[in-house]
């Protein structure tokens, strides 16, 4: 059976009870988040990224996100050359947890929206309605040129163009027993999808840019927002929830975040150091040549390589539990954030520390609970 097409006039969280949402990056391929050879050493296996799912799901985490990646970036470590696939690995990670939600990420330039709400409605099937879309539309030159997949005709603001297209199709067939749409990008005759969610899929992006805002409040539940310092953030969480409310809509902010905790924070900073001393600056080339940013047309750099350029691939929070507690409770704050999206050096290691001596500390801060995290 197929089952009954789920109304979706509104996609996402329904209301805004003031929850804050801490969710984990996996660490579905090797090395991590770190560009260094004297960072733990993380394998990106299937083994170790349940033990971290298993670990998200017991200790109250609400959600748990995967990347995709479909090429390294070289170097002594030669990281992320071994790299599990997002779609693949969620569904299997779906199975065997119950409360936490479970986002897998696709770029819109590799797979085409039908192929796309399949997959998003049997991950929501699997988990009983805990899936989430993490959309990429950004263009990686350095993977996409591999499997001749690189469009030079597709520009920046065309990309939105077409995820817009490639959205409107999916959320079509999440809820339309048939769909006939005739686009710029795409066709679609007399297309069929079932079965349907189970619920509206969690829909989030990183699209920071004037026409990333804008596709992102037309489109998803929530945003990823980077900034080389907080009051970039803040700038930018802040514009884009302007926007949203402007439109009728409520709109999620995250930011991702790497944990170093250590038990004084002159302890944490000897081990961010001790990274540091490891940096991998082959493959910090071999990203920002895979990004494009060293061709003249791209323009400036972003935050993201600006951090990797340090060894560490997101924004970092360094110290004791008490400082990191208390320097999230100020970001939440002061950056209009609605949650963090973590990373650790050592998952395993990591999360327990943050669990039991930070989470505790945020949660009574904001006690109210988001609304999808109890979603079973």
């Amino acid at each position: 059976m197929t089952g009954s097409p789920v109304a979706m006039p509104r996609f996402g969280l329904p209301s805004d009870q003031g929850g804050k949402d801490f969710g984990i990056f996996l660490p579905m391929a090797n090395g991590g988040w770190i560009l260094s050879s004297t960072a733990p050493r993380l394998d990106g296996s299937w083994d170790y990224n349940l033990k971290v799912a298993l670990l998200a799901e017991e200790t109250g985490f609400d959600f748990i996100m995967s990347m995709a990646k479909w090429r390294g970036y070289g170097g002594v470590t030669q990281h992320w050359r071994s790299a599990l696939d997002s779609q693949m690995l969620m569904a299997a990670l779906a199975a065997v947890t119950k409360r936490v939600r479970v986002l897998t990420t696709v770029h819109t330039l590799l797979q085409n929206p039908a192929v796309t709400a399949k997959m998003i409605a049997t991950l929501d099937r699997i988990s009983h309605g805990r899936s989430g879309l993490n959309v990429v539309n950004g263009s990686y030159k350095g993977e996409f040129e591999q499997m001749d997949a690189w469009r030079r005709n597709v520009g920046h603001d065309e990309r939105y163009d077409l995820a817009d297209e490639w959205m409107q199709i999916i959320k079509r067939l999440w809820s339309e027993p048939s769909v006939d749409f005739a686009g710029h990008y795409f066709t679609m005759t007399d297309c069929q999808s079932d079965p349907k969610p189970v619920s509206p899929p969690f829909l989030v992006c990183a699209g920071t840019s004037a026409r990333g805002m804008r596709f992102t409040v037309d489109q998803m539940d929530a945003m990823f927002a980077g900034g080389r310092d907080d009051a970039e953030l803040a700038g930018i969480s802040r514009s884009v929830k302007e926007l949203a409310r402007a439109a009728g809509r409520r709109l999620r902010t995250y930011t991702m975040m790497t944990l170093v905790i250590g038990e004084t924070d002159a302890a944490a900073e000897a081990e961010a150091a001790r990274y540091r001393e490891g940096f991998d600056q082959e493959a910090c080339f071999g990203m920002m040549r895979a990004y494009g940013f060293l061709d003249s047309e791209i323009g400036k750099e972003n935050s993201f390589v600006q951090n990797a350029r340090s060894g560490f691939m997101s924004a970092r929070l360094i110290g004791s539990a008490q400082t990191i507690a208390a320097r999230m409770i100020e970001m939440l704050e002061n950056c209009d954030l609605d949650g963090f999206m973590l990373i650790f050096p050592d998952y395993l290691a990591g999360m327990p520390v943050f669990v039991t001596e930070i989470l505790p500390v945020i949660r009574a801060r904001f006690p109210t609970r988001p609304v999808f995290a109890d979603a079973v």
